[in-house]
């Protein structure tokens, strides 16, 4: 399951998973949702397979990007070993506000649970919940930020309750930078072999550079040192400013 922030890059890793041919991702399934409601876990996989199936039909196209791989078992599988949901943000809202779902959630799926942390630099990654969003704020401060860091102080509370084994933290600029390496660990993580042609086919779609959307808005200094201030309480974001 992702878990994270909105405008992250989880469709990206999420599409890129979802080549395997031992794995089966759904794009914004919210799973979560379909566990509260009280479906089973049959139900749920076949949600997720379904959700893969369409979307691959469709062309994997979502905000004018395609995450489409070459030559891989996007919307089908091999032998299917791993199967998720990519819903970070939305997922990662209903586990703050109702920590008993992720118990539900053990319960019903009963099996091997891991969560895949997706980060990006918090100012890009903000800048772009700004943007994207559904209704215009008249600054970044008004709600993005806030919104941003109530999901970090989530993730701190999930992380919590969990070993190294049950989450993996992955950068997205990390991904882009190397994405056979970064895609390699992802699934080591899963406990899936990765092969040469489908890292390499992986790689082959991921953005050469990454979007610095923090260029996108207009930050005004009191913004941008309170983003400062407020990521020193978050290891996983130490390193990461304005400049970088």
């Amino acid at each position: 399951m992702f878990i994270g922030y909105p405008r992250s890059g989880h469709s990206l890793v999420g599409s890129l998973l979802d080549a395997h041919p031992n794995m089966v991702f759904a794009h914004e399934l919210d799973a979560l949702k379909y566990i509260r409601s009280g479906f089973s876990k049959d139900q749920i996989y076949y949600l997720i397979l379904e959700n893969s199936r369409n979307f691959t039909s469709t062309g994997r196209k979502w905000r004018g990007y395609s995450y489409e791989v070459p030559n891989q078992w996007q919307g089908k599988f091999r032998k299917l070993r791993i199967i998720g949901d990519k819903k970070g943000g939305r997922s990662t809202r209903r586990l703050g506000a109702d920590p008993s779902l992720l118990e539900v959630l053990r319960r019903i799926i009963d099996s091997d649970i891991k969560f895949i942390h997706v980060i990006r630099n918090p100012y890009d990654n903000i800048s772009r919940i700004f943007i994207r969003g559904r209704v215009k704020y008249e600054s970044v401060l008004a709600h993005s930020i806030p919104s941003y860091f109530e999901l970090s102080d989530t993730i701190v509370n999930l992380k919590k309750g969990m070993n190294d084994k049950e989450m993996l933290d992955v950068r997205l600029e990390t991904l882009i930078q190397d994405p056979t390496e970064s895609l390699g660990k992802i699934c080591a993580f899963l406990g899936v072999d990765a092969s040469g042609d489908y890292l390499d086919d992986c790689a082959s779609i991921v953005f050469k550079t990454p979007k610095k959307s923090r260029h996108d808005v207009e930050w005004d200094p009191e913004s941008i040192d309170e983003v400062k201030r407020r990521m020193r309480a978050y290891p996983f974001l130490k390193g990461y400013s304005f400049d970088s």
